[in-house]
C-alpha cells in the first residue's frame, strides 16, 4: 500500500474520531439531546459501491437541531462535474466531518465546520474551515471565536489569508455581499507537497473546533431573549437557507457527487423565516446587529 493510501484510511479514522469527541461535547451542553445516527451507502456514477458515512442528526431543547457527519465517498464522478472539482480523471476518494450547530436560544450562536481531504487522479488535497453566524451583537463572543481560530492558523502563517477567503466565501453575493455570520476561516486545495506537514495542520487545526465554540453555548443557553430576538434569528436562518442552496460548494459537491441528500440538507435550520423587504427594527440591538455582517477585523 502506497503512503497516500496509507494516511487516506488514516485521515478517515481521525475524522470518525473528531466526530465523535464533537458528539460528546453536544451531548454535555445540552444532556436530553436526542441523537438519531444513521449508517449510509451510495453508488457511484456508473452505479458501482461507492462508499458511504455517518450522519448523527441531534434535536433537543438547547440544540434545536445539528448534524455531525462523517463520509468516505469514492468512485467514478460525472464528466462534467470531474472538472470543476479540480483534479484529474472521472474518479474520485473524498473523506471528511461536516458539522452544523444551530441552537434555539437566539443569544447562542449558529456555527458549522468542516474538514476534508480529497483525492482525485494524480491530484490531492485538503480542505475546510469554520464560521460562525450570530444573532445578537454579543461582540466579545465574536472575538472569542476568532482569536482561537487566530491563534491555531498563526503558527501556520495562513490566519490573514484564510480569514480572508472566509469573508468571501460565506456571502449572498446576490444581498449586496452580505455575508450569512461572522466569517471565521476557510481553505481549499492545500497541498505543500508534504503529506505528512499538511494532515499533521489539519489535525492540529480542528482540534480547535471545540474550544472556539462551545465555551459560547455554555455561556448563552440560558439567557432570556424576547419575541423580536427570535424573529431576528428566524429571518436570518432564511439567509443561511439562501446561502446553502444558492451558493455553498459543499452542497453542490454531495448533490453532484451522489450523496445522501437528506445528510446534505441537515445543514438547513428546523426554522426560517422570509418577509418581504425584511429589516428590523431602527435603534435595535438587531439592527446593530446587521453591521458585523461585513468583513471585519476582530483581533
Amino acid at each position: 500500500m502506497s503512503d497516500l493510501e496509507t494516511k487516506k484510511i488514516h485521515f478517515h479514522e481521525y475524522v470518525r474520531s473528531l466526530q465523535n469527541e464533537i458528539t460528546n461535547a453536544l451531548l454535555s451542553v445540552d444532556p436530553k439531546l436526542n441523537l438519531e445516527e444513521d449508517i449510509w451507502e451510495r453508488t457511484d456514477h456508473k452505479g458501482n459501491p461507492g462508499g458511504g458515512g455517518i450522519t448523527r442528526a441531534f434535536t433537543g431543547d438547547i440544540i434545536e437541531n445539528a448534524g455531525v457527519n462523517t463520509s468516505l465517498v469514492f468512485g467514478a464522478i460525472d464528466p462534467a462535474f470531474a472538472g470543476r472539482l479540480g483534479g484529474t480523471g472521472e474518479e474520485m476518494w473524498a473523506a471528511g466531518i461536516s458539522l452544523i450547530i444551530h441552537p434555539k436560544n437566539p443569544r447562542v450562536p449558529t456555527v458549522h465546520a468542516n474538514f476534508r481531504m480529497i483525492h482525485a487522479g494524480e491530484k490531492f488535497w485538503f480542505g475546510g474551515g469554520a464560521d460562525l453566524t450570530p444573532y445578537y451583537p454579543h461582540v466579545e463572543d465574536f472575538r472569542h471565536f476568532h482569536s482561537t481560530w487566530k491563534n491555531a492558523l498563526t503558527p501556520y502563517g495562513c490566519y490573514e489569508e484564510m480569514k480572508k477567503e472566509c469573508d468571501t466565501y460565506f456571502t449572498n453575493t446576490h444581498r449586496n455581499n452580505e455575508m450569512r455570520g461572522i466569517g471565521g476561516f476557510f481553505f481549499d486545495h492545500l497541498n505543500s507537497q508534504n503529506l505528512d506537514t499538511d494532515m499533521a495542520m489539519v489535525k492540529d487545526i480542528s482540534s480547535h473546533f471545540i474550544p472556539s465554540y462551545f465555551p459560547l453555548v455554555e455561556k448563552r443557553k440560558d439567557e432570556n431573549y424576547d419575541a423580536d430576538d427570535e424573529d431576528f434569528q428566524l429571518h436570518r436562518h432564511g439567509r443561511y437557507v439562501e446561502f446553502n442552496l444558492l451558493h455553498d460548494r459543499g452542497t453542490m459537491f454531495g448533490l453532484r457527487t451522489n450523496g445522501r441528500t437528506d445528510s446534505i440538507l441537515i445543514s438547513l435550520p428546523a426554522r426560517a423565516k422570509f418577509s418581504y423587504k425584511y429589516k428590523p427594527k431602527a435603534g435595535s440591538v438587531h439592527e446593530k446587529m446587521m453591521e458585523y455582517y461585513y468583513p471585519h477585523e476582530w483581533n
